[in-house]
């Protein structure tokens, strides 16, 4: 019996006029999107910096005021500057002493008080050189068993938390697990500390595979899916 030769499937047809100048303008639009997004961002913070330092700085020493046309960024320069000082003066002596004054002085006032002290420890905190907060990612089981969701990883609990949720010797750890595709929102819990699958990812690529819903794929992702299944096996 003859056999017959496989069917070969038809031709691609050409695309036409049209289909061309959408594939064209959505390339276009994938390239020049990125960018007009971070310019915009970009100038909105140099922006608001500049409206924020102007009236600080008298009228005379702003460069607007000798130029016939307004330079963007040096309120951005002037505050880098003014910041850069602050801080080699609170590394002295003297700026030391001048820094417990103030804080003495606002630790008298009964409703500014608790927010400058919350304000300066989350300062602290998120951009302390020596911290470990925010810096770690894992992976919880949440919302169910089965089920594993990305959170960052922050500091263990302190002695009363411990005490109120009865930890005993039993190491737990704090975690902050963010919502898609806003990672500034979420949830913040406790749980112990062998329930959390920390993994090797920068918070950045975190953060990029969370807003993105999981679109954009860092390089780790395949090792997260290789550790997500070793943790799923070590738990049954």
């Amino acid at each position: 019996m003859t056999e017959l030769p496989p069917l070969q499937p038809p031709p691609a047809r050409p695309r036409g006029f049209g289909a061309r100048v959408r594939a064209y303008f959505l390339t276009g639009l994938v390239i020049a999107g990125p960018l007009a997004v971070t310019a915009w961002l970009v100038f909105w913070f140099i922006d608001t910096v500049d409206r924020w330092m102007k009236p600080l700085i008298p009228a005379h020493l702003w460069p607007d005021a000798y130029l016939p046309k307004n330079v963007p960024g040096v309120g951005v320069v002037l505050a880098f500057v003014g910041l850069t000082l602050l801080g080699f003066l609170a590394a002295n002596l003297l700026g030391r002493t001048l820094i417990r004054l103030s804080e003495t002085v606002l630790d008298r006032m009964p409703v500014v008080r608790g927010i400058y002290k919350s304000v300066k420890q989350l300062f602290e905190t998120v951009f302390s050189q020596q911290g470990t907060s925010f810096r770690k990612v894992g992976l919880v089981q949440y919302p169910a068993p089965g089920m594993w969701s990305l959170v960052f990883i922050s500091t263990p609990p302190g002695e009363r938390v411990k005490t109120a949720i009865g930890a005993g010797e039993t190491p737990y750890i704090s975690v902050f697990l963010p919502c898609t595709p806003n990672p500034t929102t979420g949830f913040y819990f406790y749980l112990p500390a062998r329930d959390v699958c920390e993994i090797d990812m920068t918070p950045d690529d975190a953060a990029k595979l969370i807003m993105s819903a999981g679109l954009i794929q860092p390089d780790e992702q395949a090792h997260l899916a290789q550790l997500a299944r070793a943790a799923k096996s070590a738990a049954q």
